[in-house]
Parts: C-alpha cells; structure tokens; sequence
C-alpha cells in the first residue's frame, strides 16, 4: 500500500504543484485584506477538492456514457502529462499560469477568484482532473486503494491550501529561483510517470 500512497502522492504534487501556485496567489491577492486572502483560498480549496472528488468517483463511468475506455483514456491522458512534465522542465508552464494570473488580476470585475482561475484550472485542472481518474482506475475494485487515493488527494489539496495561507510569507523565504528549480524537478518526475501510464495504456489497448 505504501507504494499507492507514493505514486498518488508524487502525481497529484506534481501535477497540482502547490509550490508552483503560491506566487500566482500572491499576485491575484496583492492589496488584498488578509481576510479576503483566507476567504478565497478556503473556497479554492472546497470548490476543487469538490470538482476532482467528483471525477474520481463517477469518472469511469462518464467515460463509458461517450463510449471511451479507459485504455484509449490513460494513453491520452499520459500524452497530456507528459507535456505538462516537458513545460515544467522548460518553465513553459509557470509563464502560462502567470500571465493568466496577471490577466485575472487587471481585470477589477472579477472580485471572486476562487472557483476562476484558482478551482479551475489551477488546483482541478485538466491534469490533475485526468491523474485522480487513472490512479482510481489503477485501484479498481479495490477499496482499500482507492480510498487511500482520495485520503492522498485531500492531503495534497490541504497543502495547497496551507501555502495559501501562509503564502506571503513562503516567498520571502524561498524566492522565486528556489521555486523554479523545485518545478523544474518535478517536471522530470511527472514525465516519467506519464511515459509509463501511456505503456500501460498501450499495453491492454494492443495485448488484450
């Protein structure tokens, strides 16, 4: 079972990549009242554990509704991450969030960040989205498994929030280079993983 904890663990850190997103919050609360800091990032938290809480469980099953198994999904899935893993290596990808985030935040429309850009896409993206649905499948008719997949799941969602919090305070401390070199590194970890979710896809697609 340890093994199931470390590859969900590893995944959804990587994917979701708390550290990552502490300075796109500090960029969407900066002049904000601590007060309002909390309140979004407490929403942020409830509405995306919500949305891969809800994935995780009925996933497979909307799948099986378009007619997509979950072969064909995990192959597909895997290509997506691997990506990802290639933009966090090559930084692609902390540019993206950021522009988006300074885009968010010259909008002054937009009071409630936390469902748009926060839940959506930054903590219950399409990645994480599409890694909560494989490691479920992975564990399927298990509930010991999957059970420990969605306790790694609130674990890592509550880190996220953690950093939230106290996320002002974490940039002094770490610094912008820290925070890249940690996400350059976890992108190499995301690919590996990705590489070998789109051999276990091919694998039943081709041999079975």
């Amino acid at each position: 079972m340890v093994d199931i904890v470390l590859q969900a663990f590893v995944t959804l850190f990587v994917i979701i990549d708390p550290i990552g997103l502490t300075p796109m919050f500090i960029g969407l609360t900066t002049g904000a009242t601590i007060a309002y800091r909390r309140r979004m990032a407490f929403r942020a938290f409830f509405f995306g554990f919500g949305i891969l809480l809800f994935f995780a469980l009925i996933g497979p099953e909307f799948l099986g509704l378009l007619g997509i198994e979950m072969s064909s999904f995990r192959i597909a899935g895997g290509v997506m991450l691997f990506i990802t893993g290639l933009e966090m290596v090559f930084g692609k990808r902390t540019m993206r969030r950021t522009e988006k985030a300074e885009e968010i935040k010259n909008d002054h429309e937009m009071e409630d960040i936390s469902v748009f850009p926060l839940a959506i896409p930054f903590l219950a993206g399409p990645g994480s989205i599409t890694s909560i649905m494989l490691l479920m499948e992975g564990q399927a008719g298990s509930l010991q498994g999957q059970s420990l997949i969605l306790g790694v799941t609130l674990i890592v969602m509550l880190i996220s929030l953690g950093l939230f919090l106290i996320s002002h305070r974490l940039e002094r401390i770490l610094g912008q280079t820290v925070s890249s070199i940690f996400s350059r590194i976890l992108g190499v970890l995301l690919a590996a993983l990705a590489s070998q979710y789109i051999i276990d896809g091919l694998r039943v697609a081709l041999f079975s």
